[in-house]
């Protein structure tokens, strides 16, 4: 019999939100605490933005080196995002959930889809939005590496993820982050104490 440390799958978090909700600060901010969750680094072909390491925020690759691991099945799940493509590597997260570790996922709607499909059992989703529409677009404003244009485009399309937070499990509204982070602390640690979780051998743990 498993000891109860290891007596689940792990636990596959999902982070979703409108672009400028927060929700790459928040992820940061849950893997920097004690939690234990491991990081997805998701696959894009989108030229890299400043600050951000290969290897650590996303896996810059080319279209042609995207369009084969696709093929190759070695994607868990991917979406096309304003003229770049996203994906998550299977291997790395399905050697997480054998083992019993938790993995947090930072994609998008269409990925989270994707991966609720193949691992219902497995995979928790929570939405992130701002205090408002107002804010959205001022955090956009703020981060200074759009034009208009884009922005503009950025905009039109959070209000249409916006309307996906009724498909998700939990929501959190993303103005204080230190507030967002108890939030996604408490999300994690309920979800780690359900009994549903257990692998059967465990439940005859009084056998």
């Amino acid at each position: 019999m498993p000891s109860y440390r290891h007596a689940r799958r792990g636990i596959i978090f999902i982070l979703s939100a409108p672009s400028g909700a927060g929700k790459t600060t928040l992820s940061r901010g849950a893997l920097s605490t004690n939690l234990g969750l491991q990081a997805s680094v998701s696959l894009t072909t989108r030229v890299p933005r400043a600050g951000e390491c290969d290897g650590v925020d996303y896996s810059f690759v080319t279209d042609e080196e995207f369009r084969r691991k696709l093929t190759a099945g070695e994607l868990a799940e991917w979406a096309r995002v304003f003229d770049a493509s996203y994906g998550t590597p299977r291997e790395p997260l399905q050697r997480a959930v054998a083992s019993g570790t938790d993995i947090l996922l930072d994609i998008d709607i269409q990925g989270a889809r994707q991966i609720r499909q193949k691992y219902p059992q497995d995979a928790v989703a929570i939405f992130v939005l701002p205090p408002s529409f107002t804010e959205l677009e001022e955090r956009l404003r703020r981060r200074g590496t759009e034009d208009e244009a884009q922005i503009e485009r950025r905009l039109m399309r959070a209000r249409d993820e916006a309307s996906a937070f009724p498909e998700y499990d939990y929501l959190i509204i993303n103005s204080e982050l230190n507030e967002s982070l108890m939030q996604l602390e408490a999300v994690v640690r309920a979800e780690r104490l359900r009994v549903a979780r257990l692998h059967p051998e465990f439940m005859a743990w009084n056998k």
